[in-house]
């Protein structure tokens, strides 16, 4: 055998490997751009309810990705493109078309992101828009043709304007932002039984009910809450809760309450007046209408939070009486600071 011979198959095994590699690199998609080399950030805009081509298209402008009918290959096909957020995304440029998504889809990169808190009021919604760049318009009168998902006397849309994150984009009116809250509502109740009211009690009641319960407990005792509430209901009772009467007297996130105060004249005034607020007196979140639809069942008339994290309940009012002199010795201690 010859040398030349011996080598043959080592030759042409070279020659594979380099026809492969000339295979490979001639058929390497082109229409992308590499996954380790990301340029500067811009920032991308999303419409609400814009579709996927129309992202892809601004996508490829803005030089995020090299071809739009990329993304739209990508969009149509990975279920997670439909949790695209309208608003400012802050994005990296030169990706592929699954890192722009990552990106999309990354709460951390909104540039202007709106959170509206469990417990927070209507009126504190609107101070939060309104210091969203994003957003035009921002009178309160501009809501008057807004209608909330559960229809009450007033059409107030207090309660009624869901706790979460929300981005808004650019020139999006104040009634679009507050129609949007009011839609997240209706999507994230429609996974309780609020529907169907509790009892006797209407959804509107009982969504009057949770909005206390989150005001009054922690999420651990919502459900007791609840029930002291619906006890106290049963019987005529009068509520005499602070946070109704903070509400109307605009004392909100103060721990005590004067004894001035629990005779102001006003329907909230549940020391007052006996049965429910005529409106809810916070936006609660699914945990504290769920408490008010399933309250637990005992025969608690009293509860008070001696201290933080620390919230007693009985049907006895003399062991409440002792509870609020123990209450008033840790509020003077600093414990509530």
């Amino acid at each position: 055998m010859s040398n030349r011979s011996a080598v043959r198959p080592y030759v042409l095994a070279a020659l594979f490997v380099a026809l492969g590699f000339s295979i490979f690199t001639a058929t390497r998609p082109t229409h992308e751009f590499p996954s380790n080399a990301p340029g500067k950030e811009v920032i991308v805009l999303v419409s609400d309810g814009e579709t996927g081509s129309s992202i892809g298209m601004d996508l490829a402008r803005l030089g995020v990705i090299k071809e739009s009918s990329t993304f739209l290959t990508l969009a149509n096909r990975d279920r997670r493109a439909v949790g695209i957020s309208p608003g400012s995304h802050r994005i990296s440029t030169h990706m592929t078309s699954t890192q722009a998504l990552d990106q999309l889809l990354d709460r951390k990169r909104f540039t202007h992101l709106v959170n509206i808190l469990e417990g927070s009021t209507f009126s504190d919604v609107l101070k939060i828009v309104s210091k969203d760049p994003n957003i035009v318009g921002v009178k309160a009168r501009s809501l008057k043709s807004v209608k909330p998902p559960l229809n009450n006397v007033g059409n107030s849309l207090e309660g009624q304007l869901f706790p979460a994150s929300y981005s808004f984009a650019q020139g999006t009116s104040l009634s679009q932002a507050v129609q949007s809250m009011l839609d997240k509502f209706s999507t994230q109740i429609a996974t309780t039984d609020l529907a169907k009211g509790y009892l006797k009690y209407t959804p509107y009641q009982v969504l009057t009910i949770a909005s206390m319960v989150q005001i009054e407990g922690d999420p651990t005792d919502y459900e007791k809450v609840a029930g002291v509430i619906y006890n106290r209901l049963r019987i005529g009772m009068a509520l005499q809760l602070n946070s109704t009467v903070q509400y109307a007297a605009g004392l909100r996130g103060q721990i005590g309450l004067s004894a001035a105060a629990t005779k102001i004249d006003s329907r909230y005034n549940t020391y007052k007046y006996t049965g429910l607020p005529p409106t809810p007196i916070s936006n609660p979140g699914i945990p504290a209408i769920r408490a008010a639809l399933h309250p637990a069942v005992h025969d608690y008339l009293y509860f008070i939070t001696v201290k933080p994290h620390d919230t007693r309940f009985t049907k006895d009012y003399t062991q409440f009486e002792n509870w609020v002199t123990e209450y008033n010795k840790n509020r003077a201690a600093g414990l509530f600071k």
